[in-house]
């Protein structure tokens, strides 16, 4: 990068940190309005696209419930016809069961391990499909992410975006794979048992039912009040995962500054609120499971009276009242099963909340309806039309000012002036990572804006300064400028480079993991692959963010000479910070405060005095020459 792109970095960085300020205070305040789980709903789409798996829930779940609701009323046989002894008694004769103990056991366990198998193809069904719609929407988020532009990252965080994917996705993942399970079963269950104690003594049912108010008050008071600190929670820990991917993306930096305690303390600060909501959310459902486990084992112990002194009067039979305690005992349970589900789901909902404003964030660059398609071959003319551009986060500052500039096909054009001139803009410009606010662009006479952005980029290759590269081989990363290439195609690129023979002095050479950020390679020998890139590209426009800044003098002679076998025949537009970049130019535009201000040969330029010759006379006085004779070397 330039010294421009320093310095708008910081900036950025500056207006990055107070966007996302607002950025998370604006989160907050809306979630915290959102009290339901309706954001679950976007997930239906997801879950409907897998019917096989849908369907094989759904039919597991049916037979675990149905066989959960058998039990009871098989115990009830198993006391009334067995250890009563009532073996004549209508029930009994009714279902032609043997006064043999045995008989009734067997059938409980053949019972039993029926519903064992259910429930465990029923858990595997929907945990394959938890894991499948977690998959799907993790893969549709980071599609999404690579689609937006730059401004986007302008005003959210990596670390926040980091977040979202990875664990609110997995908050979505245990309600999607297992809380719902849950909550069906229970809901079948609770239901079926409801209305099997109806039937078995609808007076100690509806004792049950009047529990209900009672039960499910507390829930909704304390299920609201949780699910607005599981979002905070989320936001807190989101900040945190935010705060440490910074300071571990900038380590080198960190420790050169030795800002290591520094870092410590705000990272501390980040978590310990996190911890600090999370003690409070724990104490809320610590409280409401009291009051709730209060209600329910006093309604218990009420109904379970009263149903002993109908037992006493010979009202219900030993057996009934033992196949109605379970019923009760798998309705309230259901309810307390449904309470921990309730606050899942609601943690959930936040998370889908939080993963659906990603999905709705629009990009601000996108192909148009119907695009127009380049000329074949792409010639390389490029056209400036009174360009004038803004950032997003600095609307007010001008980045660039009436910018007018062609540059004929097969030229190398030098832009140089001082950092903040609008050199690097243009560059963004031209990738369409930004649209200008006024003028127009133009590659081979046709308006960028009507290309599509991959049509556009697929005809640029771009080196920049400390070029970034990726964990994977150095084939790899070299590949990354045309995944289709050939091994020879990619041997071909690093020879072109000056690159070869470091890559076969590396341990396995072209297959070397480089790790992340490839932070084992010099200066030199990362320049290098990318110029190898962008050599594979083969892209008929070439744009240089100066390839040879700061590198040593060795280092800088083997990259300007892969540099400019690079630009040969194609259309080049190169910051420049070196002289050798700026006499091999065609032409050099001299740019100031977003304005070109002059335009010219190295030499007319120099005779013109001004502020290219101010400039040339700062940058490369240290070589101990005057200007003249700097440019006769």
């Amino acid at each position: 990068m330039t010294t421009e792109t320093t310095t708008s970095d910081q900036q950025a960085n500056v207006d990055r940190g107070s966007s996302f300020a607002s950025e998370l205070e604006r989160d907050r305040a809306h979630r915290d309005k959102a009290r339901t789980a309706k954001p679950l709903r976007r997930l239906i789409p997801y879950v409907l696209a897998y019917p096989g798996l849908l369907a094989a829930f759904t039919l597991f779940l049916i037979l675990a419930s149905a066989l959960t609701l058998l039990l009871p009323g098989a115990f009830r046989l198993v006391v009334d016809c067995g250890f009563g002894g009532a073996a004549t008694s209508d029930l009994c004769t009714g279902f032609s069961i043997s006064s043999d103990l045995s008989t009734y056991f067997i059938a409980g366990m053949i019972v039993a391990a029926l519903l064992g198998i259910a429930s465990a193809l029923r858990y595997y069904f929907i945990s394959r499909l938890g894991e499948r719609v977690v998959a799907d929407l993790r893969r549709a988020v980071f599609d999404h992410l690579l689609d937006l532009s730059p401004s986007f990252y302008a005003t959210t965080r990596t670390g926040e975006v980091l977040s979202r994917l990875t664990t609110d996705t997995t908050l979505v993942q245990t309600v999607v794979g297992s809380s719902v399970s849950i909550a069906l079963r229970t809901v079948a269950t609770t239901v079926g048992a409801l209305v099997l104690m109806v039937v078995v003594n609808w007076q100690l049912a509806l004792m049950v039912l009047a529990m209900g108010p009672l039960i499910l008050g507390p829930i909704m008071l304390f299920g609201r009040r949780m699910q607005r600190l599981s979002r905070s929670s989320q936001d807190n820990l989101a900040e945190a995962s935010a705060r440490a991917t910074e300071s571990l993306q900038a380590i080198q930096t960190v420790q050169a500054f030795t800002r290591e305690p520094e870092e410590i303390i705000r990272f501390g600060e980040a978590v310990e609120n996190t911890f600090k909501t999370s003690l409070t959310r724990i104490a809320v459902r610590s409280i409401m499971t009291a009051v709730i486990f209060t209600v329910i084992l006093s309604g218990l112990i009420a109904v379970l009276w009263f149903g002993a002194v109908q037992v006493q009067n010979n009202a219900i039979t030993p057996g009934a009242m033992t196949q109605f305690v379970m019923y009760a005992f798998v309705a309230v349970s259901g309810v307390g099963m449904l309470t921990e589900t309730y606050t899942e789901i609601m943690r959930a909902a936040g998370a889908t909340e939080r993963l659906m404003e990603l999905l709705a964030a629009k990009p601000d660059i996108k192909a148009p309806a119907k695009p127009t398609s380049l000329p074949h071959p792409v010639r390389g003319e490029l056209v400036f039309e009174d360009v004038a551009f803004s950032y997003p986060t600095r609307p007010d500052v001008p980045a660039l000012r009436g910018v007018s500039l062609k540059v004929e096909p097969g030229q190398t054009v030098a832009l140089v002036g001082p950092s903040g001139a609008g050199k690097t803009t243009m560059f963004q410009l031209l990738l369409r990572l930004y649209d200008p606010n006024t003028g127009l662009l133009r590659l081979d006479g046709v308006d960028i804006s009507q290309l599509d952005p991959t049509e556009l980029r697929s005809a640029i290759s771009i080196v920049q300064q400390n070029a970034p590269l990726f964990s994977g081989s150095v084939a790899d990363n070299i590949r990354f400028g045309r995944s289709s290439a050939s091994d020879k195609e990619v041997f071909d690129a690093a020879r072109a480079a000056n690159a070869d023979d470091f890559i076969n002095a590396l341990p396995q050479g072209y297959d070397t993991q480089l790790g992340e950020n490839a932070s084992t390679l010099s200066g030199g020998q990362r320049q290098r692959l990318a110029i190898a890139r962008a050599i594979l590209r083969d892209a008929p426009v070439l744009l240089l963010d100066e390839a040879t800044s700061a590198l040593d003098s060795e280092n800088e002679q083997v990259i300007q000479t892969a540099v400019e076998a690079l630009s040969r025949n194609r259309t080049t537009l190169v910051i420049a910070h070196r002289l050798a970049t700026v006499r091999n130019a065609d032409y050099i535009v001299v740019m100031d405060e977003g304005q070109i201000v002059d335009q010219g040969s190295h030499e007319d330029l120099l005779s013109r005095g001004g502020l290219y010759a101010r400039y040339i006379k700062l940058q490369f006085s240290t070589l101990g020459d005057d200007i003249g004779q700097s440019a006769d070397a």
